[in-house]
């Protein structure tokens, strides 16, 4: 595909940058190169991608060289489009860009539009646009539907991607390209620019960003910021770890290596951990509660507001929390980050570490703390992969179907579409660069007609055609989609209010319905009484009777990434040799228990370890990929090992291997060949392995909210998750049978394989282990290896009281047994 190249007609020149440099001035600095190289390319016509640490001032090297273009040839609307993927960024990018303004004067006006605005001044703004507007993938999605998107759009100079690595691999990339795209046709000079700072692939991802008829440039910086990782040892550990066996017992740990006078993140991986940690942390300095918050997505957000101005005017100190603060929010009082339990990811890591010292060139300080002994092999792993610069790559999905239906029904409640220059524009988005002629004809019949099995029920009939271009007529269609854009698919969750009506937060619909009046739980640090549910919202009090249930939340199961891995399989390596690396160090009991009942694995090995119990025969195998690839090569051994020999396995992985548990004397060693690591039919023994049209179903549901096949209800009357499930699940039913060539059926097919099986991955796993040096060990117990596999099988079936007490039982039984 031909390239566009810059604006033909002369651009601004550098001498416009003189106002901005004036206020650098003012403020005593001095614009940084890689800015002062932005600011040029911008005023060049060009797009790209600016990927520099967190903390070195990419904000305003993004905004300013399009302020000084402004300033230059200045015209009335929506000049510049900052997109941010968390509407809680947009206060303070909205700060940070009004600050110049009102220094110097200039006649710019700057807002925000995100799903925290008003109504009214939504309104308002439609009818008069500021120069600069902050907002959301989805706010933009908005925009896009109503009438008149040429005139509101008319002299939009450049869209301002931030926090790109944190959108690109995700459905709201995918609608953020199509949005630009559909900008582009509207403003075929329009400039993008994306921001970030911890990405692996970032020629391509500048290229995702700009689109494909465009020659993006990359800027980059020697500017250096240190990453220094420490970890909160505990005391000693325990021969046979299992995950979460740490944790909550170290809070005295974390409370003794840190100061309460110095500004400190403490991250979790889930809002569940992060309510738990807040009442050990408050239990531990009771005396200190008023400046310790806690701080997650579910709690309301006038509170999460007010939890971020404390912390940045230092009246609050510590704040426990959870990815709700791992953007660009600037808290430069922060001087310490706490990592509680492994981040699973290198880029996570950073990104988290990135939030103190928020300054270029900063030292940011991350203390790790394990839930698990064996993170500290993961925490070394991390040191190792960023002392070498390795990052993870993200890459944009290909073709979901689900976000380009939402889009062309967003168009066409707007101005409406012509499906040969919609098209056109659709192909020059990476996501759908390989989209079919016939692929999008069944799109669009299926927008149309409600396809093969939907034509008889005139709301799947969305769009018509009239004169030559797409729109939807129906009013009550166009409201029902306003209110279902977006690709955030998430459990349903209901409002938490006490009885005087002050709101709380949200809690997942699920929990709440479990609850009976008189059940005390944690929420947003607080001690809460259920009292009733009634329309969709739970009312509360407070009370100081004991908890008896934590909430849970959907999600959350973070899984190593492939650049971690191979770091730990390399650490699992060092760690034989003597170090002075004090994570290996403390983990000596465990790996001396390794190697003294299996074996330690090197790099260029795979273990495989056999084992008798009375449960039965125990296969364990340690590929180190972690759990979502271990998912799949579990079923998928299983169902080669079956083939020849059938049995009933039960199955279970976590981020280290998988376990296999067939019944006694089931011969593993004398079933297995190279076959096992065979590419040949792999996708076809996946499928034969698992119940596929299940978890296809599961996946469905979320497909089918996204291409708009169910509602989830007017605000006054939300429907119930039950509902909505019972809804996509008739749906599943209708085209598995009438229309199994649907393309949302293959879609949430293909989903479940990349996704949730990662199977890109998985081959790539059997096509390295394949060259590896099998080593099996039949042991006479589970090694500390295999413990974990082992109780998180029992922790499927057991209560958590019932699964202590038996795991306390068999490390009786095998303690001091060779």
């Amino acid at each position: 595909m031909k390239r566009r190249s810059p604006p033909s007609s002369a651009p601004p020149s550098t001498s416009s940058l003189a106002p901005v440099v004036e206020w650098f001035q003012r403020q005593g600095w001095e614009p940084l190169p890689f800015q002062q190289k932005t600011w040029e390319a911008f005023l060049a016509g060009r797009s790209g991608l600016v990927q520099v640490p967190t903390g070195s001032g990419k904000t305003y090297a993004a905004v300013m060289g399009a302020i000084a273009a402004m300033l230059h040839d200045p015209k009335p609307g929506l000049q510049l489009l900052y997109l941010t993927p968390l509407r809680s960024l947009s206060r303070d990018i909205e700060q940070s860009i009004r600050r110049p303004i009102e220094d110097m004067g200039w006649d710019l006006r700057v807002e925000s539009r995100t799903g925290d605005t008003s109504a009214s001044r939504k309104a308002r703004q439609l009818k008069k646009m500021p120069q600069i507007l902050i907002t959301t993938p989805e706010s933009l999605a908005l925009m896009l539907s109503y009438a008149g998107a040429e005139t509101l759009f008319g002299n939009l100079r450049a869209v301002i991607l931030d926090e790109w690595h944190e959108l690109l691999s995700s459905k709201r990339g995918t609608q953020t390209e199509l949005c630009l795209s559909a900008l582009r046709q509207l403003r075929p000079s329009l400039q993008t620019w994306a921001l970030s700072a911890t990405l692996g692939n970032i020629q391509e991802a500048a290229q995702v960003a700009v689109g494909l008829d465009i020659e993006p440039v990359v800027i980059q910086t020697n500017l250096q910021r240190q990453t220094i990782i420490r970890s909160i040892l505990p005391d000693s550990v325990d021969t046979f770890p299992w995950a979460g066996h740490l944790g909550l017992r170290m809070f005295q740990e974390l409370v003794d290596a840190l100061d309460i006078e110095t500004s400190t993140l403490i991250f979790t991986n889930t809002r569940a951990q992060a309510e738990k940690w807040y009442q050990a942390l408050t239990f531990a300095l009771p005396e200190e509660g008023d400046r310790i918050a806690l701080h997650h997505g579910s709690i309301d957000v006038q509170e999460r507001e007010a939890i971020e101005a404390a912390v940045k005017t230092g009246a609050i100190k510590w704040v426990v929390c959870t990815s709700s603060l791992d953007l660009g929010v600037d808290f430069q009082p922060v001087e310490r980050v706490v990592q509680i339990g492994s981040a699973k990811n290198l880029a996570r890591l950073l990104q988290r570490a990135g939030r103190s010292a928020h300054v270029p060139a900063g030292t940011s300080e991350i203390f790790f703390l394990p839930t698990n002994s064996l993170e500290l092999l993961e925490i070394s792993a991390f040191r190792n992969g960023l002392a070498q610069g390795d990052i993870e790559v993200r890459r944009p999905l290909h073709k979901p179907y689900d976000v380009l239906i939402q889009h062309l029904v967003t168009l066409a409640c707007g101005d409406g579409f012509t499906p040969a220059d919609t098209l056109s524009t659709i192909r020059k988005t990476l996501s759908y660069e390989r989209l079919t002629d016939a692929e999008f004809t069944w799109i669009l019949d299926f927008l149309e007609k409600g396809g093969k099995s939907l034509s008889a029920y005139p709301r799947y009939r969305k769009i018509t055609l009239e004169d030559d271009r797409y729109r939807v007529t129906d009013l009550q269609i166009s409201r029902m989609h306003r209110m279902g854009i977006g690709t955030i698919i998430s459990n349903q969750s209901v409002q938490i209010q006490y009885t005087n009506r002050r709101k709380i937060g949200t809690i997942e619909e699920n929990f709440a319905s479990k609850l009976q009046k008189g059940d005390v739980f944690f929420f947003a640090g607080r001690q809460l009484e259920f009292f009733q549910m009634k329309d969709m919202v739970v009312y509360v009090k407070s009370t100081s009777k004991k908890s008896t249930v934590t909430p849970t939340w959907g999600g959350g199961n973070l899984a190593i990434s492939d650049t971690l891995s191979m770091h730990l399989r390399r650490e699992i390596e060092r760690s034989q040799d003597a170090s002075t690396n004090l994570e290996l160090i403390c983990l000596k009991p465990i790996l001396s228990a390794q190697q003294r009942i299996s074996h330690l694995p090197a790099a260029t090995e795979l273990l495989i370890e056999t084992c008798k119990t009375r449960e039965g025969q125990h296969l364990y195998v340690y590929p180190f990929e972690g759990r979502f690839v271990h998912e799949g090569l579990g079923f998928l051994w299983g169902y080669r090992f079956a083939r020849q020999k059938q049995a009933t396995f039960t199955i279970s992985v976590n981020d280290y291997g998988f376990e296999i548990l067939a019944p006694k004397d089931y011969p593993f060693q004398d079933l297995f060949s190279e076959d096992f690591f065979s590419l040949e039919n792999l996708e076809a023994d996946i499928r034969a392995s698992l119940n596929l049209s299940e978890l296809t179903a599961r996946k469905f549901r979320g497909i089918a909210q996204i291409a708009g096949l169910v509602f989830k209800g007017y605000p006054s009357a939300k429907k119930t998750a039950g509902q909505l499930q019972v809804s996509s699940s008739l749906i599943y039913e209708v085209f598995s049978k009438y229309e199994p060539d649907n393309l949302l059926l293959k879609q949430a097919e293909q989903e479940v394989l990349t996704d949730q099986l990662e199977v890109h991955r998985l081959a790539k796993t059997l096509d390295r282990v394949r060259s590896l040096s099998l080593v099996w060990q039949t042991t006479k117990r589970p090694s500390p290896f295999a413990f974990p596999l082992l109780v998180e099988r029992l922790n499927s079936r057991l209560s958590n009281e019932s699964l202590l007490e038996r795991i306390e039982r068999m490390k009786q039984q095998w303690d001091g047994k060779a």
